[in-house]
């Protein structure tokens, strides 16, 4: 499964200085290769401790981490949603990821200017949201004024549904909020799915500090996006782009030493990543064996028979059961034929719901 995510945010910002880091980022394992789809997209794994376990029990010939991908979509000013800066190519990108990580700056620097004039946080975010609301908003317009006419006429069902979810997403923008904080029901959301609304995607603030602030886990301006997010229910990632941009040119070993130096646990590239990994509902089942270990991406809620057309289409269309060990199981007996003796393999149907941390082996016959 590929998950993107677009990273937006007003020019001098620090946008293009976390995208440094993500592109410079380490991946787990050698023969995983990091790769640079074009210019402006970079592929990181998900970083996952469990992955490391596993590699030491199985001591595979091949390690393979689940994958995230991030953009870099340019040009977001003020009048964006009316053609300045780059405009409709900025709107065309934006529309193509899964979720947007929204970067504002929350520090002071008076060789980095400020593209408002001053650092205001609550404001830049404010700016950002209303181009993207605007930018919805014109294309709601736009396909009312072509198909309302018509429903109303014909009196046709379909076009009369679509054109009142399409006025109820309208007062939302109108209202300057953004479609995600209004509740559609499942008929709604198919209506607009295909429009693929920008509002309507899932969405955290990355606020960048210094590095003597991210020490101190923020400072003013962060408290204040931290109580904007609260608002409208989004969560806020306080780091430091410039340090993580340092942190990717070090080996891992160099990297976890300097962290704890600072008191720190993960990076703040790698709490985004996980950060915007639960944003979308995503979870991971593991194979296992000698040849390979590798994660797999699933949507939270997936069956068993699903998740397993995620490998191959055959082996969803062959479906017959899913063993199932869970890892917290296995890192506690540290042996795959202890979980089994001690009754915790588990044999399930094409319905069974796969959880965070299953191990599975799939069996079909096509």
């Amino acid at each position: 499964m590929s998950l993107k995510a677009g990273i937006v945010g007003l020019p001098n910002v620090g946008k293009s200085t976390l995208f440094n880091a993500i592109t410079k980022k380490n991946i787990l394992a050698a023969n995983y290769p990091f790769a640079t789809i074009d210019p402006n997209v970079g592929v990181v794994t998900v970083p996952d401790q469990r992955l490391a376990f596993l590699e030491n029990m199985y001591l595979p010939k091949n390690l393979v981490p689940t994958t995230f991908e991030f953009t870099d979509i340019a040009g977001l000013v003020k009048g964006a949603s009316k053609g300045e800066g780059l405009g409709n190519k900025f709107l065309s990108h934006i529309r193509e990821v899964d979720a947007i990580v929204e970067v504002v700056r929350c520090f002071k620097d008076e060789n980095i200017i400020h593209v408002e004039g001053g650092v205001d946080p609550i404001r830049d975010i404010e700016i950002i949201n209303l181009e993207l609301i605007l930018a919805d908003l014109e294309i709601i317009e736009n396909r009312i004024e072509k198909i309302q006419k018509k429903a109303e006429t014909t009196k046709d069902k379909d076009a009369l549904k679509e054109v009142e979810t399409l006025k109820k997403a309208q007062k939302a923008l109108l209202e300057n909020k953004a479609l995600r904080l209004i509740s559609f029901d499942e008929d709604e959301l198919l209506i607009l799915k295909p429009f693929n609304f920008i509002t309507l995607k899932p969405l955290i603030y990355a606020a960048n500090v210094t590095e003597d602030d991210i020490v101190m886990d923020g400072n003013e301006y962060t408290k204040k996006v931290q109580e904007y997010a609260g608002s409208e229910g989004a969560g806020v990632i306080v780091m430091c782009a410039k340090m993580e941009s340092e942190l990717a040119e070090l080996e891992e070993s160099d990297k976890k030493q300097f962290l704890k130096e600072l008191g720190i646990n993960y990076s703040g590239l790698d709490k985004l990543i996980f950060a915007t990994y639960d944003l979308l509902g995503l979870q991971t089942f593991f194979t296992v064996g000698k040849d390979e270990v590798k994660a797999w991406t699933f949507k939270k809620g997936t069956n068993a028979k699903k998740c397993a057309g995620l490998i191959h289409s055959d082996i969803e269309r062959g479906f017959i059961k899913a063993e199932i060990m869970k890892f917290n199981d296995l890192e506690e007996l540290n042996d795959e034929k202890k979980v089994q003796e001690a009754g915790k393999l588990y044999l399930e149907g094409k319905d069974y719901i796969m959880q965070d941390g299953d191990i599975v082996y799939f069996r079909f016959n096509i």
